[in-house]
C-alpha cells in the first residue's frame, strides 16, 4: 500500500510537471516563430546523452528526454543553457535570437512565464466553473480547533473557535495557517468557554512554525462519533454500538477524535474505561486494548454530515473574473512566500524543499479536483521563480535585456555566457540544497 501511495503520489508530479513544462516552452516557441526565430529542438525533459523519443519537423526536432528535472528549446542564436559556442562564432543570421530587436527578444524570453500564468488563471477559471468552490469557514467549526503544542504555547486551546485575525472575519478555516504566516498577523480573536479572547502572537512566533514543520499547528476538532467497527473490536465487544460519542477514557475527557487516537496509544495491553454519550446518557465501558493502541472503531469524518459548508457555485460568466481573482491572489501569496523564505529572521530557508517535498503535497489517491488545484499554484511558482533575475533563468535573459533597451548597448557575448555559466551553478546549488533538505528531513 505505502508503495502504491508513492507511485500515485509521483504520478501526480511527474504529469503535472510535464504540462507545465510544455506551456512554459510552448510560450517561448510561440514568441519565436511570430517573429520569424529558428527553434532547433524543443524537449519535455532533458536528453542528455540520448532521448526517450524524437522527431523532426520541418526546422524543429521535437523529444521526450529521461531526465525528469526540466525541459527546453533551443532557440538558435541565443546563449543558453547549451552554451552553444560553434554556433555564437558564426555570423549572425536574419533568423536568429540575437538578430532580432531587443523589444522582440524580450517578448519571447518573456513568453514561457506569461503562458504559466495564463495557465493558471485558465485551471482555476475551469475548476470554478466545474466544482465551484467549497469551504469551510471558520465560524462553522462549531466544535473548536484541536491545538498543537506549538499553538498551544501562543495562547490557543483546543475547543477555541477562531474568528476573526486582526479584526477582520478569519474567512476559510484551512487559510487561517497560511494567513497568520503571510500576512503577519498579530492578533487571533476566538471564542473559548464562551468568552472572546484577543490571543496576541509573540515577536518570533513565526520563525518557530516554520523551523517546527508540525503536521497540523491547527486543526479542526472533530466529535468522535462511532460509524462502524472492524471485525474482533473491542470496543464492540464491550457494547460500544454505532452513534455513541466517544468522549473521555478513565474519566479524562477527550472530546475529539484527533486527541482520541494520540490518548488511545498510551493504553495498549491495558483496560480502561472508554466514557460514551449515548441519546441523553453518559455511559462507560470496560475496553481491553490490543498491542496495536487501537480498539476497533470507526469515526465518523465527513465534513459534510458534521459541519455546515459552504459551496459557491460559477456559471462562465462568474468563473473568469473569479478565476483571475483567484490566480492574482495566488501569485500575491507566493510573492509574499519569497519574501519570508529570503528573511534571514525567519529563516524559512531551513524548511524549502526538494522533489520530495513537492511531491508530497499531491493526494495519495488520484483525485482530479486536488491536482489541478496543486497544478496551477505549481504554473504560479514555476512563473514567479523564473522570472526572478538569476542569470541562466528566463528573468536574468530580461534583466540584460532591460539593460540593453534602457542603455542602448547590448551586453558582450561572452559576458551573457559567463552570466549563463555563473546562473546554472547557482541553480544546481540550489536544487542540491533543497533535496538536501528533504533527505535530512526523512530521518
Amino acid at each position: 500500500i505505502y508503495f502504491m501511495e508513492i507511485l500515485i503520489k509521483a504520478s501526480q508530479l511527474i504529469l503535472s510537471l510535464a504540462i507545465l513544462i510544455i506551456f512554459h516552452e510552448l510560450g517561448h516557441f510561440i514568441a519565436a516563430r511570430i517573429f520569424k526565430v529558428r527553434v532547433e529542438r524543443f524537449f519535455l525533459f532533458f536528453d542528455a546523452w540520448f532521448a526517450l523519443f524524437k522527431i523532426k519537423r520541418g526546422e524543429t526536432t521535437y523529444g521526450i528526454g529521461w531526465i525528469p528535472l526540466g525541459g527546453y528549446v533551443k532557440i538558435a542564436g541565443m546563449i543558453d543553457e547549451s552554451l552553444d559556442r560553434e554556433q555564437m562564432k558564426k555570423e549572425p543570421q536574419p533568423w536568429e535570437f540575437r538578430s532580432k530587436p531587443a523589444w522582440q527578444r524580450l517578448i519571447i524570453m518573456v513568453g514561457g512565464v506569461s503562458v504559466n500564468i495564463i495557465l493558471a488563471f485558465v485551471i482555476y477559471i475551469a475548476m470554478l466553473g466545474v466544482w465551484g468552490e467549497q469551504y469551510l469557514p471558520a465560524e462553522e467549526v462549531k466544535y473548536g480547533i484541536v491545538a498543537s503544542p506549538l499553538a498551544q504555547e501562543m495562547g490557543l486551546q483546543h475547543g477555541d473557535r477562531i474568528v476573526a485575525l486582526d479584526g477582520q472575519p478569519a474567512g476559510n478555516f484551512s487559510a487561517v495557517p497560511i494567513k497568520i504566516i503571510l500576512d503577519n498577523v498579530q492578533t487571533v480573536s476566538v471564542v473559548g468557554n464562551n468568552e472572546l479572547v484577543d490571543v496576541h502572537i509573540p515577536d518570533g512566533f513565526v520563525t518557530r512554525l516554520l523551523q517546527s514543520r508540525e503536521p497540523g499547528f491547527i486543526e479542526i476538532g472533530f466529535p468522535f462519533f462511532v460509524s462502524d467497527f472492524v471485525a474482533g473490536s473491542p470496543a464492540k465487544k464491550a457494547g460500544i454500538q454505532e452513534g455513541d460519542q466517544i468522549i473521555a477514557i478513565n474519566d479524562e475527557i477527550i472530546p475529539y477524535f484527533n486527541l482520541f487516537r494520540e490518548q488511545i496509544q498510551k493504553y495498549n495491553n491495558q483496560t480502561v474505561n472508554i466514557g460514551v454519550l449515548r441519546d441523553y446518557d453518559t455511559l462507560q465501558f470496560a475496553v481491553n486494548v490490543p498491542d496495536d493502541g487501537l480498539i476497533g472503531v470507526y469515526a465518523n469524518l465527513q465534513m459534510d454530515q458534521l459541519f455546515n459548508l459552504k459551496t459557491k457555485e460559477y456559471n462562465l460568466l462568474e468563473a473568469i473574473p473569479a478565476g483571475i481573482s483567484k490566480g492574482y491572489y495566488g501569485i500575491g501569496d507566493y510573492l509574499k512566500q519569497l519574501r519570508l523564505l529570503v528573511s534571514p529572521k525567519t529563516k524559512a530557508y531551513e524548511s524549502v524543499g526538494g522533489f520530495i517535498t513537492i511531491g508530497s503535497i499531491f493526494p495519495s489517491v488520484w483525485n482530479w479536483q486536488r491536482f489541478w488545484e496543486l497544478t496551477a499554484f505549481l504554473s504560479i511558482m514555476l512563473a514567479v521563480l523564473n522570472i526572478l533575475p538569476i542569470p541562466a533563468l528566463d528573468g536574468g535573459h530580461v534583466l540584460f535585456l532591460t539593460y540593453e533597451l534602457i542603455s542602448g548597448r547590448k551586453p558582450s557575448d561572452k559576458v551573457l555566457e559567463y552570466a549563463q555559466i555563473a546562473g546554472m551553478i547557482i541553480l544546481l546549488s540550489l536544487v542540491v540544497f533543497a533535496n538536501a533538505n528533504d533527505i535530512r528531513n526523512l530521518f
